[in-house]
């Protein structure tokens, strides 16, 4: 395992977060009026807010913004995991990566969050909530692949030059004279 591929997870998780937040928006619209409790990061983030006395300090606009930004933290992080795993199954990134947000979705919503005591298993969910949040991890993983896969092989080629130690033109910079 080394720094570059966590790296590139990392970024590539914080990106796949994006649609990932997109399609759960979406599909959550879709759900009957009675099932569209908040979605779970709303769900994690005020109890975990509520389990280290900060939750009644949020107002409305501070519950958001701390739940996008827990949302996005958590993506990189699980992100940063696949980076390793990045390139071991012999299919195309977006479906290796689909495969990771499955894998995802299972340890986050019937073991992690469970055992931490933060969330019920998905086996006490409606169907039609697992079904969206099973969507959207898919969305996540497909987009988390194909990030990743671009980004490494950006890395290995100029397309990151800019990132390193030289300009394009083969210089080396030099910021403290």
């Amino acid at each position: 395992m080394n720094t570059k591929d966590l790296a590139i997870g990392a970024a590539a998780g914080f990106a796949a977060t994006g649609p990932m937040t997109w399609s759960m928006e979406m599909l959550h619209r879709r759900l009957p009026d009675h099932e569209q409790d908040p979605l779970p990061p709303r769900e994690i983030t005020e109890r975990v807010a509520e389990e280290v006395g900060v939750k009644q300090e949020l107002d409305e606009p501070g519950r958001f913004w701390l739940t996008l930004a827990s949302h996005f933290c958590y993506g990189s992080a699980a992100g940063a995991l696949y980076g390793p795993l990045r390139g071991t199954l012999p299919v195309p990134p977006p479906v290796e990566g689909a495969a990771y947000g499955l894998a995802v979705w299972a340890g986050s919503y019937l073991g992690l969050l469970p055992a931490l005591g933060i969330l019920a298993p998905a086996t006490h969910h409606p169907p039609r909530r697992n079904g969206l949040m099973i969507a959207a991890h898919l969305v996540w993983g497909a987009s988390l692949g194909a990030f990743a896969d671009a980004l490494a092989q950006a890395a290995e080629g100029d397309g990151l030059q800019s990132m390193g130690s030289k300009s394009g033109n083969g210089r080396t910079h030099e910021y403290n004279r």
